[in-house]
């Protein structure tokens, strides 16, 4: 039998995202890696989410809820529905903010904010 006398016990820390099930549970930062493309007054940088936020705004919510993975009525059955959106659309995009700020932005300028999911989730490819 060989012996051996010079073995010593190593810790080795591997620092890797929470997996649940073969799931990465984590996929973003938790505070959000970047900025939206385009700033909350950015309405004119895209016309036709312009356009379809003021003349057409229920199909331009069903458009995004559709693009989120939610049900096409979500933001009618659902109070705060355009909340949870954005907080949705930042999630996806890693995008920095807080529920807080979202929820500020839609009460006080909900057509702004409409159009800058929409220009955001054109710019993810969603």
């Amino acid at each position: 039998m060989a012996q051996f006398s010079n073995i010593t016990n190593t810790t080795v820390v591997i620092n890797q995202p929470a997996v649940v099930a073969g799931i990465k549970l984590l996929h973003g930062t938790k505070d959000g890696s970047r900025d939206w493309t385009t700033g909350l007054c950015g309405c004119f940088e895209n016309i036709c989410s312009l356009c379809g936020a003021f003349w057409c705004l229920p199909c331009v919510l069903c458009s995004l809820s559709t693009r989120l993975g939610d049900c096409l009525c979500m933001p009618f059955c659902i109070p705060d529905a355009l909340v949870a959106m954005r907080t949705r659309t930042r999630t996806l995009g890693d995008i920095r903010g807080t529920i807080c700020m979202d929820c500020v932005a839609t009460a006080f300028c909900w057509p702004c904010v409409v159009c800058q999911m929409d220009r955001e989730l054109t710019a993810m490819g969603l």
